[in-house]
Formats: structure tokens, C-alpha cells, sequence
């Protein structure tokens, strides 16, 4: 059985050829073996997102944020995904939590430097 990163990676070459369905079945395998395998859910997000299930996209993208409640990206594509389903106050709320912990990083990147 193959292990989760060349699944992963088997997966990122399908969504490049625009076969969502292929790359969310290996993107699931891949989270079988690891539930927490943060880069996979992101790629299955995007396989949502790309057939145009953004409700499917959100939701998971609702999950992984239970387990990484300040991921960037996530907040990033969420605030992406309500603004294309019309949802325009969720989207703003998303974005401005993306912005917020942008600054934080920037911050503790500044500290760091200093």
C-alpha cells in the first residue's frame, strides 16, 4: 500500500489534469492514514472547489480549521469560497480573520528579527 505522501502526491498530478474525483479518492486515502495530514484535506478542498461544490468545500474546510484554527490559507480560500456563493458577510469575516492572522505572523516574524 502506498504511503501518504505519494498519495498526495499521485493526487496533486490528477487535479493537474482536471480529474477531481480521481485525486479526492486518493486525497481520502491518503487522510485515512492520517487524519491530520493537513496538505491532503487542502487538496481535497480544492478538488471541491474546482467541481463547483463550494458547499463541500466550505465544510471541509470548516474541519480542518477545528484542527488548525489558525491557518492562513484556510481562512483565505473560506472567505474565497463564501464570496463566490454570494455570501458576502461570511466572506468579509473569513477575510478579515485571514488579515488578522497575517499580522500576527508579521509580528512575531518582526520579533523574531529583532
Amino acid at each position: 500500500m502506498p504511503d501518504k505522501e505519494k498519495l498526495y502526491d499521485d493526487a496533486v498530478d490528477l487535479y493537474a489534469d482536471d480529474k477531481y474525483d480521481e485525486a479526492i479518492a486518493l486525497y481520502q486515502q491518503a487522510l485515512e492514514l492520517d487524519p491530520k495530514y493537513a496538505d491532503a484535506l487542502h487538496g481535497m478542498i480544492m478538488c471541491y472547489q474546482a467541481k463547483g461544490d463550494l458547499d463541500r468545500a466550505i465544510e471541509l474546510t470548516k474541519v480542518h480549521l477545528k484542527q488548525e484554527p489558525e491557518d492562513l490559507l484556510a481562512f483565505t480560500n473560506l472567505s474565497m469560497f463564501y464570496q463566490k456563493k454570494g455570501m458576502i458577510k461570511e466572506a468579509e469575516e473569513a477575510g478579515a480573520e485571514a488579515r488578522r492572522l497575517d499580522w500576527k505572523r508579521q509580528l512575531l516574524e518582526g520579533k523574531q528579527k529583532s
